[in-house]
């Protein structure tokens, strides 16, 4: 995805509009603080800076773990 920034303002709404804390990771996957550290720690999302995610990736990694929870937990659907 490219972003084009012109200036201050367009780059404040553009950090607000992508950027998620890892607070706001954990509650859209659902899961805790641990279990995000260890997704961090294997390699399964990566902060762009302590802790921070682009929504993009949170999304890609939202739709994964859908995957492999139909895959390895079928009887939770």
């Amino acid at each position: 995805m490219d972003y084009k920034v012109t200036n201050k303002d367009e780059f404040i709404k553009l950090i607000q509009s992508e950027l998620l804390t890892s607070a706001e990771v954990a509650e859209e996957l659902q899961i805790t603080r641990q279990a995000l550290s260890s997704l961090v720690k294997r390699g399964k999302l990566l902060p762009v800076k302590e802790m921070l995610f682009l929504r993009e990736d949170v999304a890609a990694r939202k739709e994964a773990a859908k995957e492999l929870q139909s895959k390895y937990r079928p009887y939770d659907e």
